[in-house]
């Protein structure tokens, strides 16, 4: 497997402790993790046995050499990290919600070292070296101008390298605020429409289609947890019909019945056969993962992306009802993890598979 190159900006991440309200927490004690959903997918590939790299440009100081130090204790790649001489650390604050309460998330990313750092600040050919996979997400270009542009650079230099390059779509309404002359929708709509020309991988969900791209599935109401999974199929084909460079499209299919309780599952479409997989499968049929007592469902997307990334580079895992699977189950787990990074193992993973999820004690 060659190397993973991750692009994006990570972040502190400060959450109260056990399900509790910042107005219960503060002032006292909150726990601080290092998050971002490209520093994510690293840190996923990297637990599951890939060899990753993450890139990002970060203000350098005690806090980020903490931030570097944890990445390497994951064993990913930091060496084309940037330590920039301007611009802050990005923070974002999450409330854990439960049952009927959700989660809520604030950011604070402006002025950002990250956001601030052009294309020509990396060295892309150093980057890209040994690698044969490049992958960046909709949030990227969110932050700033300069990120759009940032991220537009590094998906073309990424193909003329002769990389794979996927591309998840991740809106974020709060963030695409950098042309007061355009909504959100519309800022992401016309930047995303200049990025995937470039990708052969999107990864995404309804409201991603829906919001960025305009195509909305059938009998689908993601707020009510009300999906037909039957209908994305013809969601994956209204995308490649207008990305004809696309070889996959793969959609996660969230069932939200509360904070704490979702359905899991996910569906790949191949545009070379024009076919749809779908997982988990229960004798040849969808049937998604019921989660309940969610721990953390913030970085479950990315631990999707992740999955399926390092299933598709990896010749055990690459054929696609096994990548989707492996994907779906590798998000799965991350449920029950606190923090975005997703530590699982491929072992842990390969056991869900293996025992459709009974959570029996490993003795």
């Amino acid at each position: 497997m060659k190397t993973i190159v991750t692009f994006g900006e990570i972040m502190g991440r400060f959450s109260p402790p056990s399900f509790k309200r910042f107005r219960q927490s503060l002032p006292g004690d909150i726990n601080l993790t290092f998050a971002g959903a490209e520093a994510n997918v690293a840190a996923s590939i990297s637990m599951l046995g890939g060899d990753a790299r993450f890139v990002t440009a970060i203000p350098n100081n005690d806090v980020t050499q903490a931030l570097i130090s944890n990445l390497r204790g994951l064993e990913v790649d930091t060496s084309e990290i940037v330590l920039s001489k301007s611009g802050r650390l990005g923070l974002y604050f999450v409330e854990a919600g439960a049952n009927q309460r959700p989660s809520r998330v604030i950011y604070d990313r402006d002025y950002s070292s990250f956001s601030m750092t052009p294309a020509s600040a990396y060295d892309w050919d150093s980057i890209f070296d040994g690698a044969g996979w490049f992958h960046t997400t909709g949030i990227t270009p969110s932050l700033s101008e300069e990120s759009a542009k940032a991220t537009i650079h590094s998906v073309k230099k990424a193909k003329a390298a002769g990389l794979t390059v996927s591309c998840d779509l991740n809106f974020r309404k709060k963030l695409w605020k950098w042309n007061p002359n355009l909504s959100s929708t519309e800022l992401a709509c016309e930047t995303m429409s200049r990025l995937l020309p470039y990708v052969d991988v999107v990864i995404g969900n309804e409201e991603d289609a829906s919001d960025i791209l305009g195509i909305h599935a059938e009998n689908t109401d993601v707020h009510s947890g009300k999906i037909d999974a039957s209908n994305y199929t013809s969601v994956a084909r209204e995308i490649f019909s207008q990305f004809p460079n696309l070889s996959t499209v793969a959609i996660t299919l969230r069932e939200s019945f509360s904070a704490s309780h979702n359905n899991w599952g996910a569906m790949l479409y191949d545009t070379s056969s024009d076919y749809s997989y779908f997982a988990p499968l229960e004798e040849s049929h969808y049937q998604p993962y019921e989660i309940r007592n969610i721990v953390d469902r913030v970085g479950g997307g990315d631990a999707f992306g992740a999955g399926l990334i390092f299933a598709l580079n990896e010749p055990k895992l690459r054929e696609p009802q096994t990548a989707i699977a492996f994907a779906v189950a590798s998000s799965c787990l991350a449920h029950s993890i606190y923090g975005d990074y997703n530590l699982s193992t491929r072992a842990e993973v390969e056991a869900l598979l293996n025992s459709g999820g009974s959570g029996r004690v490993v003795r």
